[in-house]
């Protein structure tokens, strides 16, 4: 499984430069290209939800999952049922 980082796409659907982005959020320039990379282990909710709020959207707008290919759902989940 992968979790595809799409905060690119987001700053030029909402034509923000990663400049600012960083100012508004407290993190560096260095630290917003790596987790645009996607290089990062993970991000606090604190900084994802500043990203969130500066820029109008949810954290699913920014953060994709991708199954790897051939894997089956683990037990007791049907393909493509949400767990409950």
């Amino acid at each position: 499984m992968a979790i595809v980082v799409t905060l690119d796409e987001m700053l030029v659907r909402r034509k923000v430069k990663s400049r600012d982005l960083a100012a508004h959020v407290g993190i560096t320039e260095a630290n917003l290209s790596l987790l645009k990379s996607g290089k990062v282990k993970g991000v606090r909710f604190e900084t994802l939800s500043a990203i969130c709020s500066y820029l109008q959207c949810q954290p699913g707008d920014l953060l994709t999952w991708i199954p790897d290919e051939g894997a089956a759902p683990p037990a007791g989940l049907a393909s493509g049922s949400p767990q409950q």
